[in-house]
């Protein structure tokens, strides 16, 4: 088992979350609670217009509770109006991201 990792860097306007190791059912919450945290950083930060970046080009696995937890923020991100953009995306989560519709949506 690949531990989940995640590392935050402010630059630009933008908040960018870097996700490696494995997104599953035992590391969503982790995941989840740090991205609504910086989403309410991003609404604290209005007037700079924050987006927020997940980048996952080392996210070495992905299951559909980690795939749920990505819909659930940017439904939250589009509700306060805050851009949110999934970069750098590893073949086997676009492939799953295409097989379930999501892809139009995440990336």
């Amino acid at each position: 088992m690949d531990p989940l990792h995640l590392t935050t860097c402010r630059r630009d306007g933008a908040l960018t979350l870097s996700v490696s190791g494995e997104l599953d059912i035992a590391t969503t919450e982790l995941l989840r609670s740090h991205l609504l945290d910086l989403l309410q950083e991003a609404g604290h930060a209005r007037r700079g217009n924050v987006s927020l970046v997940i980048e996952v080009s080392r996210l070495s696995f992905i299951d559909a509770a980690g795939l749920g937890i990505l819909v659930s923020v940017q439904n939250q991100a589009l509700s306060q109006r805050t851009p949110l953009h999934i970069e750098n995306v590893p073949p086997r989560m676009r492939r799953l991201l295409r097989i379930t519709g999501l892809d139009g949506h995440l990336t």
